[in-house]
């Protein structure tokens, strides 16, 4: 039997910008405001599109930083394609 990883509703955010540069602030918000609402993981940088624009630091550090504002309260889905 396979062990299920991920069940649910895993939703796909955007990475919001300003000035292009990763606006910290409203991406807290809108992780925060997914897990508020009951979603069961949540998608960075994955199907959005702005994903195949993002430099390999931003996309490092938006990971991180959805993995830190969601602090174990619910898996964190990175995208990793190149």
């Amino acid at each position: 039997m396979k062990k299920i990883i991920f069940k649910g509703c895993g939703t796909a955010i955007i990475t919001p910008f300003t000035n292009d540069e990763i606006n910290f602030n409203e991406f807290e918000k809108l992780i925060n405001f997914q897990i508020d609402n009951g979603a069961d993981s949540i998608i960075v940088c994955g199907t959005t599109g702005e994903s195949s624009t993002m430099s390999l630091e931003e996309k490092k550090s938006a990971i991180e930083f959805a993995i830190k504002v969601a602090s174990k309260r619910i898996p964190i889905i990175a995208g990793t394609r190149k």
